[in-house]
């Protein structure tokens, strides 16, 4: 009976990027932006984020139609819109969600919907996650239980959508048809998402196999610096929801949100964006007006949207108080160019390496000209001098870098965790998957306390939440060298931050970082548990992403 619902969604490009499909006319629709995790979910930005990533591309692209010119790229600050994803800039061509403090590149995908769905009433369907608070379910199994809601059915099975679970609609429950396991989930009013047009057709199944969907079902991270169409992007199956009872716990994609901190982003040309009544986008322009934006070799057009960066910012307070030492750093781990490659874009600030850099007006520096170019001394990927020394100076400020591009550490790079102990046991009972070793538990304990100059709001209290955490490894040869690095991690304070938490939207509490663990030893229904036989593999490959290598081991 499920399966007879459609999804009711389509998959389409920005505003100026082709989208429309010959011979079927212009449909009223919302516009769903969503960003992937590292489960392969997609997880739907809020209504009011989503109106304001739909203003910021109509808002060039009106310009660019009025002037009969066009502008070179396009990057949205988050930031403006929430405070809490002030660290997140998209990048249109790329359709990658970078953050700009540690680097981390998430895809992103733009979805459209019928304007009498849920998306576009604002209605969202929730799960209760482990720390009691409330999860959106992904924008198409949303439409999906609206569907099935107001038709009147008791319950539905989301297999057809690739989730494992049963919802029953009269006691409000999900079930988990493996293990049983039972959690709530509710019906919401938010904002509604933001009326566009579709010039092809939504989609009118589960399964859908309409042209916009097999052009735009780019899944996965990329990985390199280098700009995409949305054709080019690779595709991937989705993966399933994790269902865990720890998952909010373990998942640093699930429960941490960015603190508040400012955008990284140049401030020379930026317009400010209305996002007082968001979700009523400008009316399209005619056929007939010129394009914006310049084409790429597949055709795709793409326009320019600069960022805004309020002063004073804590960037210029930074370079006011410690003059030398981050122009110390960027000269240090970057040596200069004497000429720019002229079509190679500063990743940064998105602007041409061969242009002024973004922050020449929100940044000032004696040493530094707004024109000079450097190149990292291990990766050879290369910036503008002053976006490096602006993004250095919104860190930490240890001492070290980190290449924003490929993530190449340079020095040794700390984090923000709270005081705190770690704790390690060993045990004769084995983990699944590791019937011929013991176990190791590490017991995580940190209590709250004050936030000090290096988080968010400094003075104010952090709360802990769910300590002592319990973690396992299995006790091998490659589990102990797991151990081994995650002592350095938890001496570095890489392991865990204070932020907020997108699953409880609670502030200044302490979260998981960059770092997965396993929190369940005898089951992985939850991608949290074992057997899992990547799982060494994958931590592994976290912790060398932080800078915590064998080559720690041996200083």
């Amino acid at each position: 009976m499920a399966a007879a619902l459609g999804a009711g969604s389509g998959s389409a490009g920005p505003p100026g990027l082709p989208n429309s499909v010959p011979g079927h006319a212009a449909l009223p629709a919302v516009a769903v932006w969503e960003w992937q995790d590292e489960f392969g979910r997609w997880r739907p930005y809020r209504g009011s984020v989503c109106s304001f990533i739909e203003q910021a591309l109509q808002a060039p692209a009106q310009k660019g139609r009025r002037s009969g010119t066009g502008l070179a790229s396009s990057s949205i600050p988050l930031g403006q819109a929430d405070a809490t994803l002030a660290p997140y800039v998209i990048d249109i061509p790329s359709l990658m969600q970078f953050r700009q403090d540690t680097g981390t590149m998430r895809s992103v995908r733009r979805h459209l919907f019928a304007q009498d769905s849920a998306a576009g009433q604002g209605i969202v369907w929730e799960w209760q996650n482990d720390e009691g608070g409330w999860s959106p379910y992904e924008m198409k199994v949303c439409v999906f239980l609206e569907q099935a809601f107001t038709h009147g059915l008791r319950h539905v099975d989301l297999s057809s959508l690739g989730y494992n679970y049963d919802i029953d609609f009269v006691s409000l429950v999900q079930t988990n048809k493996t293990s049983r396991f039972r959690r709530g989930i509710q019906r919401r009013m938010d904002t509604p998402y933001p009326v566009t047009t579709a010039t092809g057709p939504l989609h009118t199944a589960v399964a859908c196999s309409c042209q916009q969907c097999l052009l735009n079902s780019g899944t996965g991270p990329i990985t390199t610096r280098y700009r995409h169409s949305m054709i080019n992007l690779p595709s991937s199956s989705a993966v399933p929801q994790v269902s865990s009872r720890t998952a909010a716990l373990s998942s640093s994609g699930l429960s941490f949100v960015p603190y508040n901190k400012p955008t990284l982003s140049g401030a020379r040309s930026a317009p400010r964006l209305n996002t007082q009544s968001a979700w009523a986008l400008p009316q399209p322009v005619g056929a007939g007006a010129p394009s914006p934006g310049l084409s790429a070799s597949n055709g795709v057009s793409v326009p320019n949207l600069p960022v805004e960066m309020p002063k004073p910012s804590k960037v210029n307070q930074a370079l006011a108080v410690t003059p030398s030492e981050p122009e110390q750093v960027v000269r240090k781990y970057l040596e200069e160019l004497r000429g720019a490659p002229a079509d190679e874009d500063c990743i940064i600030c998105m602007e041409k390496l061969a242009s002024p850099s973004g922050y020449s007006d929100a940044c000032e520096c004696k040493t530094i000209q707004p024109e000079a170019v450097g190149q990292l001394t291990k990766c050879q990927h290369a910036f503008h001098l002053l976006c490096v020394l602006a993004m250095y100076a919104n860190g930490n400020k240890d001492g070290s870098l980190q290449c924003p591009s490929c993530k190449t550490i340079y020095g040794e790079k700390t984090g923000t965790q709270p005081k705190g102990k770690m704790e390690v046991s060993t045990f004769t009972q084995s983990l699944p998957g590791h019937q011929d070793c013991g176990m190791i538990q590490i017991v995580y304990s940190i209590s709250r306390g004050i936030q000090g100059p290096e988080h968010p709001n400094p003075g104010m209290p952090y709360t802990a939440r769910g300590f002592p955490r319990y973690c396992y490894l299995p006790d091998n040869e490659k589990g102990r060298k797991v151990l081994d690095l995650l002592r350095v991690a938890w001496k570095r304070r890489l392991i865990f931050t204070v932020g907020t938490s997108s699953t409880t939207g609670e502030s200044n509490t302490v979260v998981w970082n960059e770092i997965h663990h396993k929190t369940e030893m005898d089951t992985n229904l939850s991608g949290h548990g074992y057997p899992d036989p990547n799982y060494l593999d994958n931590v592994l490959a976290e912790l060398a992403a932080q800078g915590v290598t064998e080559a720690c081991l041996r200083q």
